[in-house]
């Protein structure tokens, strides 16, 4: 039986106050709370908000029969830095999980579906059933994204990889009036998914939550879309909605995905150069991580979570200098006039940190 799997990614960013040369030694508080909270109440009234009501509803009208997952998480780049404060980060984030749902994370989703070999053996000895990936060519040859897979190396690990080009039509091209498919109903939406027969068949669609009322504004018609898709979609017998935990223990892998360089769901290339592209994020990343040490041994909760919040994958994003149709999404997000502009007022903010751990603990910096 056909199981389509819908997966949702909440994620604002923190944003950083406008902080100059000569705020460091003097401004201690990094974060533009004004914003972030404008934009996260913005997002809240446009998407989230709605969004959940109806997902419940469809939830209620479906008896169950319809399902989905979400991840929410503080999209940091730890793993390609430092092992041992990746994992502190994902045990930490575990125990956020259960404290505010009562529920144990059984799917691992890193930061913009960031994978490689090495990180899925470190999914699986973390005790993690399934992970997700980016289904790209690079990894899959001539192989459908649309099955389950075992991650080289592990030996129980499941891999559910996202079928992108449905994926994107609707998180990207959906009220894109050139498209040749528009507009995207959901009948006709269905339809292609009807499409993939094989009875054992995993569609992953992973997309932005933002997506629908973000994204794409209600005035797209995105929320008619999403109310009819369910219905649309199990109108065929033979076809069901999973999570991705259920999806991976319904079905045995068909194969093997050897990834030994690192990929994401990021820009054209897919891999990790929306974020360390360019010397300037390169250096950033590395002054960040390099303070490891010295954060760990001040042992205090406040520079941590600070040191932390730095990590943050928006913050080298902003920095990226990609252009054509990469930098257009680029540009939309960030709130510096310029990638230059992100990296100074980011490498301020690093060098106040880095001399606030230096004194000592009690003593103004």
């Amino acid at each position: 039986m056909p199981s389509v799997c819908f997966y949702f990614q909440v994620h604002q960013p923190c944003r950083l106050r406008r902080y100059s040369f000569f705020d460091v030694g003097h401004l201690h508080d990094y974060q533009d709370d004004a914003e972030n909270r404008r934009i996260l109440d913005r997002v809240a009234r446009k998407c989230y908000l709605p969004a959940n009501a109806l997902l419940l509803e469809l939830i209620d009208r479906h008896e169950g029969k319809f399902r989905v997952a979400f991840s929410l998480s503080g999209h940091s780049l730890a793993c390609l830095f430092s092992p041992q404060e990746f994992r502190a980060q994902v045990l930490r984030h575990g125990e956020r999980i259960r404290t505010l749902f009562g529920q144990s994370g059984r799917t691992f989703r890193h930061t913009e579906l960031i994978y490689n070999n090495d990180l899925a053996a470190t999914a699986e000895r973390l005790g993690y059933g399934t992970i997700l990936a980016e289904g790209m060519e690079k990894i899959l040859g001539r192989r459908t994204p649309n099955q389950v897979y075992r991650p080289a190396g592990c030996k129980k690990l499941k891999i559910l990889l996202r079928n992108y080009r449905l994926s994107d039509d609707v998180a990207f091209r959906f009220s894109d009036r050139n498209w040749t498919e528009y507009p995207l109903t959901a009948a006709k939406y269905s339809h292609w998914l009807h499409r993939i027969r094989r009875e054992e068949a995993v569609i992953s669609l992973f997309m932005d939550y933002e997506t629908f009322g973000e994204h794409q504004w209600p005035e797209t018609g995105i929320f008619a879309f999403l109310r009819a898709l369910p219905g649309e979609i199990l109108r065929h017998p033979d076809f069901r909605f999973q999570t991705p935990a259920e999806a991976a223990e319904g079905h045995e892998p068909a194969g093997e995905i050897d990834c030994p360089a690192f990929i994401s769901w990021a820009d054209e290339e897919r891999d990790t150069t929306a974020w360390l592209g360019n010397a300037m994020q390169r250096d950033a990343a590395r002054a960040l991580y390099q303070m490891e040490p010295a954060v760990l041994q001040r042992q205090e909760g406040g520079v941590l979570k600070t040191w932390r919040m730095l990590q943050t994958s928006d913050h080298f994003y902003y920095m990226c200098t990609k252009w054509f149709a990469d930098g257009d999404v680029h540009r939309y997000f960030n709130p510096f006039e310029s990638p230059y502009e992100a990296y100074i007022n980011y490498m301020n903010i690093l060098d106040d940190l880095s001399r606030s751990i230096k004194q000592p603990e009690g003593e103004p910096a």
